[in-house]
C-alpha cells in the first residue's frame, strides 16, 4: 500500500536519474518531449541531422538544474552506419537507456484530390508525386522507427534489468493522420504514418518479451518546422489559432501545447501497466474526421 504522499504528481512523473535519447530533438515535438524530460530530472541526449539546431537547442533549453540536455551525432535515422555511431557514443558514456523517443520524421509530397473527375484526379495525383518521394516518406517515418528501436534494443534491456521490470520503454510519435480517412492532401505522409501506427503494435507485442514497452502519441496540428516551415532563433515554431480554426475540423479551435505533449510523453514514460497503446492528442481531431 502506498501513502497518500507517495501519489503527489512530483513522485508519480519524476523522471530523475532516467537516461533518455529523442531522434529529431532539436526542434518540434522532439523538443518538446525533450524539455518535459529534462525538467523533471532526466538526462536527455538528442540527436538529428543539423548539429547546429541540437545544440542550440541544448544551449537554450537545458533546466538550471536537475536535468540535462546533450546533443549527440549528427545523424541521418535512415542509415544503419549513422545509427550504428550513434548507439556507440552514447554506449561510451552510458550503461544504459530508459526510454527512446523516435520523433525524426518528414512531410513528404503534397497533392490534393479536389476534382471530382477521373482523369484530373490522375493528373494532379499520378504526375504530382513520384516514386522515390514516397520511398523517402516511408524510410524515414517507418523503417528509420524500426530500425532505431531495434539498434537500441541492448541500451534499452539493460535498462529495464537496472530499474525494474518493463521500466524501458519507446514512445514512437505516429501521428492521427495514421488514423483517418482523410488524406489532406498527403497520401504518402498518411499512409507512412498508418505504418508506423501499426508498426508501434507490432513492436510492442514482439519487444514485450525483452521486458521493453512500446507506445505511440498520434499528435494532431502542434508548432513544428514541418507544420510552419520555420522556427526562431530559440528552435521553436508558432502555429496561430486561426490557421488550424481554418481547418474546420478541430474542436479545440487551436494547436497543441508545449505542456499538452510534455504531459503525454511524461505519462508513458512513467507508467509501467500501458503497453502497446496509441495515444491520440489531437485536440479532439478524430471526433469530426472519419477514422479506421
Amino acid at each position: 500500500m502506498v501513502s497518500t504522499e507517495d501519489l503527489r504528481a512530483e513522485k508519480l512523473f519524476s523522471v530523475k536519474g532516467f537516461v533518455c535519447v529523442v531522434t529529431g530533438g532539436g526542434t518540434g515535438i522532439g523538443l518538446m518531449a525533450t524539455q518535459a524530460l529534462a525538467a523533471n530530472g532526466a538526462r536527455v541526449y538528442i540527436t538529428g541531422r543539423r548539429m547546429e539546431a541540437l545544440d542550440n537547442a541544448a544551449k537554450t533549453h537545458s533546466p538550471a538544474e536537475g536535468g540535462e540536455i546533450i546533443p549527440v551525432g549528427p545523424c541521418d535515422v535512415t542509415k544503419k552506419e549513422d545509427l550504428e555511431k550513434l548507439v556507440a557514443q552514447i554506449s561510451e558514456k552510458e550503461k544504459y537507456i530508459n526510454l527512446l523517443i523516435t520523433n525524426a520524421g518528414i512531410s513528404g509530397p503534397k497533392a490534393e484530390p479536389e476534382s471530382e473527375k477521373a482523369s484530373e484526379l490522375k493528373e494532379r495525383l499520378f504526375n504530382g508525386e513520384t516514386f522515390s518521394e514516397w520511398s523517402d516518406t516511408f524510410n524515414t517515418n517507418v523503417s528509420a522507427v524500426y530500425f532505431t528501436t531495434v539498434a537500441f534494443l541492448p541500451l534499452l534491456q539493460a535498462g529495464e534489468e537496472s530499474h525494474g521490470h518493463l521500466s524501458a520503454s519507446v514512445i514512437v510519435i505516429s501521428s492521427m493522420s495514421g488514423i483517418m480517412r482523410h488524406a489532406q492532401g498527403h497520401f504518402g505522409y498518411n499512409a507512412a504514418k498508418g505504418a508506423t501506427v501499426h508498426l508501434s503494435k507490432l513492436m510492442s507485442y514482439e519487444f514485450k518479451k525483452a521486458g521493453i514497452r512500446v507506445n505511440s502519441i498520434a499528435p494532431g496540428y502542434f508548432p513544428s518546422e514541418m507544420t510552419t516551415k520555420e522556427s526562431d532563433e530559440n528552435q521553436k515554431s508558432t502555429l496561430p489559432a486561426e490557421k488550424v480554426e481554418e481547418k474546420g475540423h478541430v474542436p479545440a479551435k487551436r494547436s497543441g501545447s508545449d505542456e499538452e505533449m510534455a504531459q503525454g510523453v511524461i505519462f508513458l514514460t512513467k507508467n509501467k501497466y500501458v503497453n502497446g497503446e496509441i495515444i491520440a492528442i489531437d485536440g479532439g481531431v478524430l471526433l469530426e474526421v472519419p477514422g479506421r
